[in-house]
């Protein structure tokens, strides 16, 4: 096929589902996310193929364009998630277009759109400890005068509070573009957005300390609830400043 025979994506679809090499097409991105189609979206799509397909069927080779982004990969492959971490809230969201496998591809899919256990309990884990470091260390610049740095530090903490809250969940967190949709669809228990989403903003925006204190109050006692209490409690003092009090010199 030459780049000037270009498939359409409904054109695509109807070719690999007449291939037997396909055995599961998954639609990610925009597409996949109701209401969040632009002008500018295209078709994001995990092309599965057999295992003895050793290297993809020709007619797949170089297919990419601005209407249509492929990725192609075995059913192993796909199966143990060869893919970079960062797809793992695509893979969450991802809508099966085609499955030869009778669910098959489905219920691969459906794994990975939760963290197991072990893999929450350690996430929200680094992302407390993440977390308390920026906050700490914003509400510390507020103090001493250093405004940027406190703005910075402030922004950098609201990042680490979205990951804790969505792995507390058992959740990979949503890319930026798609918190408002993902929030909407399927809130984080005991959080309400329309609270939490200005909250981020304002945060953000201002590293407004007060908003800052309020906020680890609330994520304090989530993480205590979830069994993380020994990691707040190894800030030692450091957790005064954070509550509004006076902290001591135990963290730089």
């Amino acid at each position: 096929m030459t780049p000037q025979q270009t498939l359409t994506y409904a054109e695509f679809v109807e070719r690999a589902v007449a291939d037997p090499a396909v055995v599961g097409l998954v639609l990610k991105g925009s597409q996949a996310h109701d209401g969040m189609v632009t002008p500018h979206s295209d078709h994001d799509l995990y092309v599965i193929v057999t295992d003895d397909a050793v290297t993809a069927p020709t007619w797949l080779a170089g297919h990419r364009g601005a209407g249509l982004d492929l990725v192609v990969m075995t059913l192993t492959e796909f199966r143990e998630a060869a893919m970079p971490s960062w797809e793992r809230y695509a893979l969450a969201r991802a809508r099966v277009v085609f499955d030869r496998l009778d669910g098959g591809i489905a219920r691969i899919l459906a794994g990975r759109a939760r963290l197991d256990a072990d893999e929450a309990w350690r996430a929200s884990r680094e992302w407390l400890d993440s977390y308390v470091n920026s906050c700490y260390r914003s509400l510390k610049n507020h103090r001493n005068g250093r405004s940027l740095a406190a703005r910075l530090d402030a922004a950098d903490s609201m990042r680490s509070l979205l990951e804790l809250l969505f792995a507390l969940d058992g959740r990979p967190r949503p890319y930026n573009a798609y918190l408002e949709w993902e929030l909407a669809r399927y809130p984080l228990p005991g959080w309400d957005a329309g609270v939490l989403l200005p909250a981020v903003d304002r945060v953000s925006a201002t590293g407004d300390a007060p908003l800052q204190r309020q906020l680890f109050t609330l994520v304090e006692a989530a993480a205590r609830r979830a069994g993380h209490g020994e990691v707040l409690d190894a800030w030692g003092d450091a957790l005064a400043l954070l509550r509004g009090g006076r902290a001591g010199s135990t963290a730089t």
